[in-house]
């Protein structure tokens, strides 16, 4: 039987992870701000260029795993029929280099690290099911995502740029461990909650003197969210390991807060409404 239009557009949507693109955006804010961008157009070429090769990744990652999850995840859009693998394969491949494309317009720096993204993301898609670290290169694809964003702006990778992509990283690294533990069984383990201090550690470093108080502020309201996002796992019986990971995700971008303490109020205001946009999506999307 042939899927509705809305049975496949509800496929794809949920294919391409949409409730996480809000935090796909906000690394690309972080990004271009720290390089001192300054062009609202160019920005937003940036976070379509971002969002083609996310999604395009998303995709692939379902087409890679297909036989993985027609057994143990049947309910799937790919094994439970509504929508078709070639079909998906296809999506991914095309938005992998719809995304690539436009990043050579900005500069031989921004393309290089849109391949490297590029490359990473398939590298991750091919292989998470069979490796134990797959989350370091899950966490190596927002550490070039947020370096290209920044490669867009006259500042370009900056010192700090590199530190704070590097706990973005560290931050996707550990939620990526808890993650496995949806799909794995064995005792949960501790040691990834201390990735996602990471960023706490640099922002308490980097933002002193005036930036110190609204830094303070918001290392608590994001240290919170962590906290509660943590206990329906480690709090909980039985783990609520989706609910965990998914409230982790969305937290993505106060941790893009966090390095951008001591921008102007505009910029907070933008990351916060991306914030509340990744809460509403996932009411209808799956984040995971």
């Amino acid at each position: 039987m042939t899927p509705s239009w809305k049975s496949y557009l509800h496929s794809l949507l949920i294919l391409g992870r949409i409730s996480n693109l809000p935090t796909v955006w906000s690394n690309c804010i972080a990004g271009w701000w720290l390089a001192e961008g300054d062009s609202i157009p160019l920005l937003l070429i940036l976070c379509g260029a971002a969002t083609a090769l996310y999604c395009g990744g998303m995709f692939l990652n379902d087409a890679m795993d297909f036989h993985f999850d027609r057994q143990f995840r049947p309910e799937r859009p790919i094994p439970s029929g509504r929508i078709p693998l070639s079909h998906v394969r296809t999506w991914g491949w095309t938005l992998l280099s719809v995304g690539v494309v436009p990043l050579a317009f900005f500069s031989l720096n921004t393309l290089g690290f849109g391949i490297a993204l590029a490359l990473s993301i398939v590298v991750y898609d091919a292989f998470h099911k069979s490796i134990s670290w797959s989350p370091v290169l899950m966490g190596l694809c927002r550490f070039f995502l947020f370096l290209m964003a920044a490669s867009t702006g006259p500042e370009g990778v900056t010192g700090f740029t590199l530190w704070a992509a590097t706990v973005l990283a560290a931050y996707i690294v550990g939620l990526s461990y808890v993650a496995k533990k949806e799909s794995q069984s064995g005792p949960l383990r501790y040691w990834p909650c201390l990735l996602l201090v990471a960023p706490f550690v640099l922002a308490w470093y980097a933002n002193a003197a005036e930036f110190a108080r609204p830094t303070h502020v918001m290392m608590l309201a994001a240290g919170l969210w962590i906290v509660q996002s943590l206990r329906k796992t480690y709090g909980s019986n039985p783990p609520q390991v989706g609910r965990t990971v998914s409230q982790l995700l969305s937290g993505i971008v106060l941790i893009d807060l966090l390095a951008l303490a001591g921008g102007p109020p505009h910029i907070a205001i933008a990351l916060i409404a991306l914030f509340l946009v990744a809460q509403l999506f996932q009411r209808f999307i799956p984040a995971t």
